[in-house]
């Protein structure tokens, strides 16, 4: 018996190589993206996978046309290439030559027709838009409750303005509905008189995940609030028509937050600059009035009278005395009023009731809280929202029974 033919590992990965990249021409494949990584090469490795299976996806030269497309890990996308094996590890891949986002074609014309639309009936008009309140007492933020956005905003605020009152309406913001459900959280605050501002927010994704904020629906909604409405939707590559309509465009939820709470310690070092610049011109002030002062007594008119040389130093130096004073009084009321807004900040925090004893019910069904017994059925459930977390409850016979008496506080 001859001695049968060895192969090396090399070998069998070459042959299967020519075998498998001889198969099959180019071809486009629809997948969508997950373990995506740039390389600082230039290159973009992930994988395209369904529902079912995955395949290993490299796109040479391609980091810059991905960052470009705005993809990332979850975008749908189409490419064109064909297969091919990594002798080094045995695997094979799809070698990428061109690649899109699937359906971007027909969403960005949807986008382009609706943008020039909405545009001609001015909806996006500079004149519409209205001022955001430096201070607001109360911010209203639509967005969804679990998302990374609103963690990103309320981190922010709780570490700069701490005891200021956000309220939060839930929504979806992504999928079908989600539009609807953003424009009724901004008809909820209008309604209520429930924010000084609004905020609407969302993390970043595909044009597919951000398309909510491109609704007709929605726009009106932005564009028609009597609130100023700032959008946060989206990184910084990220346009929507929403952000169009809005009274300003951030480009993230940490953006948004710094922008609509301001800076105490800014605000306190503003006081400060504030009360150095005018102690500043007055002691200027009063130095060339000293200083004239000086010359004319010096002068032959004023040498025989130098008791009206005198009188006048004792106005200065009493002028003087007066401007220190008028000073400290000016700044002391700057921080009184900076110490009654942070009060008044405290008092309005929603928390602080929730504390004493108080819950709040909301209604899952109609997603808003309950304000009255008379329009709950019995069997009704509710969540009780309390001030360590919240409780679900069944409604027995509503209005049967006599609310306790409040207690002082």
């Amino acid at each position: 018996m001859e001695n049968p033919q060895i192969w090396s590992v090399s070998d069998v990965n070459h042959a299967v190589r020519e075998i498998v990249e001889g198969a099959l021409l180019p071809f486009w494949m629809a997948g969508e993206v997950g373990s995506l990584t740039l390389h600082r090469s230039g290159h973009a490795y992930f994988t395209m996978k369904d529902a079912k299976s995955q395949i290993r996806a490299v796109y040479f030269g391609g980091a810059a046309a991905c960052t470009r497309l705005g993809i990332a890990n979850g975008s749908m996308i189409e490419a064109f290439g064909n297969l091919s094996v990594y002798e080094v590890r045995g695997e094979y891949q799809f070698g990428i030559r061109q690649l899109r986002p699937a359906g971007v074609g027909d969403l960005r014309m949807r986008f382009e027709e609706l943008k020039r639309r909405l545009a001609a009936e001015g909806l996006f008009d500079q004149e519409r838009k209205r001022p955001i309140p430096k201070l607001p007492g109360r911010i209203g933020v639509v967005t969804s409750p679990s998302g990374a956005a609103i963690r990103d905003f309320l981190q922010i605020i709780n570490r700069r303005f701490p005891n200021v009152n956000v309220r939060i309406y839930p929504c979806a913001v992504q999928g079908a509905g989600a539009a609807e459900q953003v424009a009724r959280g901004v008809e909820f605050f209008n309604r209520t008189d429930g924010a000084d501002v609004i905020v609407v927010t969302r993390g970043g994704g595909s044009m597919e995940d951000l398309w909510p904020f491109n609704e007709e629906i929605l726009a009106r909604a932005v564009a028609s609030s009597r609130i100023p409405v700032v959008s946060a939707v989206g990184h910084e590559i990220d346009f929507s028509i929403c952000d169009f309509a809005a009274d300003l465009r951030v480009p993230t939820p940490s953006a948004a937050a710094e922008l609509v709470i301001g800076r105490r310690e800014e605000m306190v070092r503003e006081l400060d600059r504030s009360e150095k610049d005018m102690r500043y011109a007055l002691e200027s002030a009063l130095s060339q009035a000293r200083a004239r002062l000086d010359r004319a007594a010096g002068s032959f008119v004023f040498r025989e009278p130098a008791h009206l040389v005198r009188m006048r130093r004792q106005q200065l130096d009493e002028l003087d005395t007066r401007l220190g004073t008028a000073a400290e009084r000016f700044h002391g009321q700057f921080r009184a009023r900076l110490e009654r807004l942070e009060s008044t900040l405290l008092a309005l925090d929603p928390r602080r009731q929730l504390e004493r004893g108080y819950a709040i019910l909301f209604d899952p069904a109609q997603e808003k809280p309950v304000t009255s017994a008379a329009n709950v059925a019995a069997g009704t459930r509710l969540v009780a929202r309390l001030a360590d977390g919240s409780l679900n409850v069944t409604v027995d016979r509503p209005g049967s029974v006599p609310p306790p008496p409040f207690a002082a506080v």
